[in-house]
């Protein structure tokens, strides 16, 4: 486990010397995009432990891009078991400064077809067993998260979306379950009737790490079936959700390829990047030495 004291004894000397300023989480398919050139691995060890994989790194065009596949390749873990803390830290390390995060949904309305594309920008917690913050050992932080996705991020993605002539949803919200049996039909009946957009069972805890490591985060939810609720389909089977899933694998990297370059070039105005500002409550002098250093990559600029 890493325990130095500067931020450049977590950095990876191996690699591209640029920065990487974007991330994307998803399924190793994503690698499947044109112009896209696979330059290494990165192997990252983090305060939390080791993220799903290694960070695969590429380039598109000019631009350098950080892919991580969120439950290892092969898809070794449930979405309980995944480290998120891990991983989003991780992303810390290389630099990253916006996350573009893919992941299969159930729809929760009639107009949200398998195969559309939806880029929801607020969540429901239904989740149990999951750390969810860097922060506590002796360092309190409270960030804002009343709206919890970057819009920016999230609009130039729905743009390269609708670019790619996908169905594309803008705005709604995610529920994250825990997982990872699907739900009920009375689950799913009640969480229709809260309004909710799709259904999902791992992008909250990386919105919330997101915040906290003070990088923009949105997430690009595949819709992949209907949930149980909708009473001409079947319910939903994993032989379906992986059908539909392959079919928006290409489109999804179609827009991969298109908004990662308009991302690496965008000059960060919006509030992400300074969520901690205002956050740490804990007096300076009472803060742990060893989590002030852990954490030195997230809060090491307003200690």
């Amino acid at each position: 486990m890493i325990s130095g004291e500067t931020v450049a004894e977590w950095r990876l000397m191996s690699g591209p010397k640029e920065q990487i300023r974007v991330g994307v989480i998803g399924g190793s398919g994503l690698y499947e995009i044109e112009g896209l050139t696979i330059v290494g691995e990165r192997f990252v060890e983090t305060p939390f432990g080791d993220p799903s994989d290694a960070f695969v790194i590429g380039r598109i065009g000019d631009d350098s891009v950080a892919f991580l596949s969120r439950h290892g390749r092969g898809h070794l873990r449930s979405p309980s078991e995944i480290n998120f803390r891990a991983n989003i830290f991780g992303m810390k390390l290389l630099g990253v400064e916006m996350i573009l995060s893919a992941s299969a949904v159930g729809s929760m309305k009639e107009e949200y077809h398998p195969t559309d594309i939806a880029f929801p920008d607020q969540f429901i917690d239904r989740t149990r067993h999951r750390p969810d913050t860097f922060f506590g050992r002796g360092l309190v932080a409270h960030v804002s998260f009343a709206d919890p996705i970057c819009k920016e991020v999230s609009s130039l993605a729905a743009d390269a979306s609708e670019s790619a002539g996908a169905r594309t949803h803008r705005g709604g919200t995610y529920l994250c379950m825990e997982g990872p049996q699907f739900s009920t039909r009375a689950e799913s009946n009640l969480y229709r009737s809260w309004g909710v957009d799709v259904i999902g069972m791992t992008n909250l805890q990386e919105a919330k790490l997101a915040r906290e490591a003070e990088i923009c985060y949105a997430t690009m939810a595949l819709i992949t079936d209907y949930d149980c609720w909708h009473q001409s389909e079947e319910a939903v089977s994993v032989d379906q959700v992986i059908g539909y899933l392959k079919r928006n694998a290409e489109t999804a990297c179609r827009i991969i390829g298109d908004v990662v370059p308009t991302l690496a070039q965008r000059e960060r105005s919006c509030e992400c990047a300074s969520a901690l500002k205002y956050a740490l409550i804990t007096d300076r002098s009472k803060i742990p030495s060893q989590v002030r250093d852990e954490l030195a990559p997230i809060v090491g600029k307003y200690l």
